[in-house]
Parts: C-alpha cells; sequence; structure tokens
C-alpha cells in the first residue's frame, strides 16, 4: 500500500462531512467555477481553508473522475488507528469487523460508511494481500471514515489471539457455517470475520473464530457481496448489543 503526502477527497457527502468532523485535515477545497459555497464558506473561513474556483477541465484535471461532484478537497493522509489503542481504549461497547483479503475499495468504503451508520465499530485490515484505505474508498464511505477507526496489522491471525485474550469471542462470516446468524445468540464483546469477495477465510484466520454462522437465504444459492453480508452481521451485533447492555 503506497503512502502519498497528499490525498484528495471528492463529492459533496465526502468534503462537507470531513469540514464538519474533521476539518483540520484539509489543506485546501477547489470547487467548479459556479460551484454554491455558501453552506461551507463561514466553516472553511472559521478554519482559514482556502476557498478555490478553477475550471471544470482544471478540477477534471487535477482529480480525474466522473464522481467529482464540481468539488475537491486537499486532505492529509489517511491515518489508521494503532491495533493496541483500539484494545486499551475506554468506548464502550465497541465490536470489531476483521476484513479477510478485501480487495475491492468498493467493498471496503461501503463497509465504513456502514460501520458509521451502526456506530460504535472499529475495522481491522490486514497491510499485505488487502485493499487499504484509498481516495476511492474515501469516496464510497461519504464520510464515514471520520466515525470509524481502521486498523492495520501485520498478522491477522496474530492479532484474533490477541483480541480473544483481550476477552473478545470471535464470529466468521462462513457461507456454509453451521449457525443461523438471525437467530443465533452473540457472545459479547464481539468480533466479526469476513473473508474475501468470494467468501473465503483463510485456513490461519479461521481457525480462530469460535462461532461460524451464515446468512439463511431462500432464493438461488448465489454468493452475497461482502459489503452487504457484513451489514447484515453487523446490523445483528447491534441489535444484540443493545439487549446486552440493556441487561448489564
Amino acid at each position: 500500500m503506497r503512502e502519498c503526502k497528499l490525498m484528495f477527497l471528492y463529492g459533496k457527502n465526502s468534503v462537507f462531512t470531513r469540514l464538519r468532523a474533521n476539518p483540520r485535515s484539509i489543506r485546501r477545497i477547489l470547487v467548479r467555477e459556479n460551484f454554491d459555497i455558501s453552506s461551507i464558506k463561514k466553516k472553511a473561513q472559521l478554519y482559514r481553508i482556502p476557498i478555490v474556483r478553477v475550471s471544470s477541465k482544471k478540477l477534471s484535471k487535477i482529480k480525474p473522475g466522473k464522481n467529482l461532484q464540481g468539488i475537491v478537497a486537499e486532505v492529509k493522509p489517511f491515518e489508521y488507528t494503532p491495533m493496541e489503542s483500539l484494545l486499551s481504549s475506554p468506548q464502550k461497547n465497541l465490536s470489531f469487523i476483521f476484513l479477510d483479503g478485501v480487495y475491492d475499495p468498493q467493498n471496503l468504503g461501503a463497509i465504513i460508511r456502514t460501520a458509521a451508520c451502526l456506530g460504535n465499530f472499529a475495522i481491522v485490515v490486514p497491510r499485505h494481500r488487502a485493499c487499504g484505505v484509498t481516495e476511492t474508498v474515501l469516496h464510497i464511505a461519504s464520510g464515514g471514515e471520520n466515525f470509524v477507526p481502521v486498523s492495520l496489522v501485520s498478522n491477522l491471525s496474530n492479532t484474533l489471539k490477541e483480541v480473544k485474550k483481550r476477552g473478545y469471542w470471535i464470529v466468521g462470516a462462513i457461507p456454509q457455517g453451521e449457525r443461523d446468524v438471525t437467530t443465533t445468540r452473540f457472545p459479547f464483546p464481539v468480533g466479526v470475520v469476513l473473508g474475501s469477495e468470494q467468501g473465503d477465510v483463510r485456513q490461519g484466520v479461521r481457525k480462530q473464530i469460535d462461532l461460524a454462522a451464515s446468512i439463511p437465504m431462500e432464493g438461488e444459492a448465489l454468493s452475497l457481496n461482502v459489503a452487504v453480508a457484513c451489514a447484515i452481521f453487523c446490523y445483528e451485533v447491534v441489535k444484540q448489543r443493545r439487549e446486552f447492555s440493556g441487561n448489564n
């Protein structure tokens, strides 16, 4: 995963949410000549963020793409959160999403957005053989990266071992899992492991799973997109986590 000095954040939702949630990470905002800046001008001035008007042609040259929506922000590189910081976090009821071999930035971005909407999740991705947080990921996350910590680890299996030592239970989203995710009671605190776009979880990672569950499907025997599967599992976590918290 190559690091860069600056990243380009593009699209209204992504830039507006970043300005609201983490304005100090923005170096400057570039907008199309006729772009309405009334909703962001005051906040940008407050944090001394320059707003520069450029032609559509120049904007597309600065950041090639079809979904710019007339606005691009130059921002600091994405900052990953150390795993130890997450494990030592005082944040109550934090649940983990462990991604094993997810390469598609569209999927990672959608997972970050889902985690931000549902709340109290952290995402863990391996340093190698996986997608990191790129500009495409940030665009698809649509601002979700401001609310979800993402940790980059060298060895996912070892990380799972350490998480389990801290009292977490690991649930695996396995296509042929022996349990139905919608009727299974999760132990808490919990982390969910999801495999690659093909649904595969590597053997070393699979050994750390305490409970394997699958999504019941009465239709055709097709595989679900990993981001969709993640949303279903995480919704179950949130629903049961609320009940667990109410009883403790």
